[in-house]
């Protein structure tokens, strides 16, 4: 049996254990044994070690960052909206009478003139009508002529009088009736526009109600779309607005509507604008994006990797005060660009620490290096 490899297990297990378990016993020792110049020495390099943003501002030795000089601009703050593009009128144009189509259709696409018609009725026996209830009034007129000279000689009551003034009234009611059933037959455009639909067909026979086409009106048209809460304050009606399609084609108008009341799913509220389309190259219900024009706001252009956060979680930036330490300014991002983020927030003129922010804090001094903005 070999007593050596069993000692050496036993050794190196109990060195284990101290050093895992009992390691800040050990270190104990060992700092009380340690000269004072030695952990003087380990004091300077910790310190010398720790982030910038940890170490003492009594500290001579001012950090070197990069910042760059920024100027505020004015910023058109328009209000960003999509929405879609609808007809500024649609009528479903209805028969008011029955009877049977006796022109010929007019095909969907087509342009109508308002008073133009677009179906008519056969008349039937409505003339025939139209004469019954005229002569009913004639002889109503000379029932009533009779009744009233018996009554003033004494010779009927006063209620036939009444009753021959009662079916006068009716018979003429009957030719107002008549005449206007007459004049239904004649279905016409109620506005100028484009058919959306063919017009009832040659021998259809219509019943009151009957659809005979739809007619959209297209010039001027409508862009509709919602604005949020946050932004409808910033719109207002008669402001100038400005809108792109999705085949590229951009149209300018003016802002027409503006909902009082918010629609209660969404809680949004209902804008419209008005732009001409005397070619009817704006179709209804084409999606488009729509730029509201609204006041300028003084902002600043700065690269997206100048914002960093506070201990706080503010987002913001850090600049160069005047006696060359930094300070943290919160800020707002207002749009994104391809250039960078343009941000509110700060003051007109700000020296921003665009490397170099992530290892200061406010109140460190520091010695910034200027870069030229292409």
């Amino acid at each position: 049996m070999r007593i050596v490899p069993i000692l050496i297990a036993i050794v190196v297990t109990m060195a284990l254990y101290f050093f895992v378990f009992q390691r800040d016993t050990l270190g104990d020792i060992a700092g009380a044994e340690a000269p004072a110049e030695v952990a003087v020495d380990a004091g300077q390099e910790t310190a010398a070690m720790a982030p910038p943003a940890n170490r003492s501002t009594d500290e001579k030795a001012a950090m070197k960052v990069v910042a760059e000089h920024s100027t505020a601009e004015v910023l058109d703050s328009a209000v960003i909206l999509r929405g879609e593009t609808q007809a500024a009128r649609s009528v479903s144009v209805s028969a008011e009478t029955s009877g049977r189509v006796v022109s010929a259709p007019l095909r969907k696409g087509s342009y109508v003139e308002e008073g133009q018609v677009m179906c008519q009725l056969d008349l039937g026996t409505r003339e025939a009508t139209l004469a019954q209830v005229k002569a009913a009034v004639a002889e109503a007129e000379v029932g009533l002529s009779n009744a009233q000279k018996l009554a003033e000689g004494g010779y009927a009551a006063e209620t036939n009088v009444l009753s021959a003034e009662a079916a006068l009234e009716a018979a003429r009611a009957a030719i107002a009736q008549t005449e206007q059933d007459i004049e239904n037959l004649t279905i016409e455009a109620p506005f100028a526009g484009l058919l959306e639909s063919d017009t009832a067909e040659l021998g259809t026979l219509m019943q009151s109600g009957s659809l005979c086409a739809t007619i959209i009106q297209l010039d001027p048209m409508k862009l509709v779309a919602y604005a949020p809460e946050a932004e409808v304050d910033r719109i207002e009606v008669g402001t100038l607005a400005a809108a792109r399609l999705l085949t590229g084609t951009e149209i300018t108008g003016r802002v027409t509507f503006l909902s009082r009341s918010a629609d209660p799913t969404t809680r949004t509220f209902r804008v419209e604008i008005e732009v001409p389309n005397s070619d009817f190259a704006i179709r209804d219900g084409q999606t488009v994006e729509m730029a509201i024009r609204s006041d300028g706001k003084s902002a600043h252009l700065l690269k997206q990797s100048s914002l960093t956060l506070n201990d706080e979680g503010l987002l913001g930036v850090r600049i160069v005060d005047a006696d060359s330490t930094v300070a943290f300014v919160p800020v707002q991002v207002i749009r994104d660009s391809v250039d960078g983020v343009w941000v509110s927030g700060l003051p007109e003129e700000a020296d921003i620490i665009t490397v170099g922010q992530e290892y200061v804090r406010a109140g460190v001094a520091v010695e910034p290096h200027f870069e030229e903005i292409n």
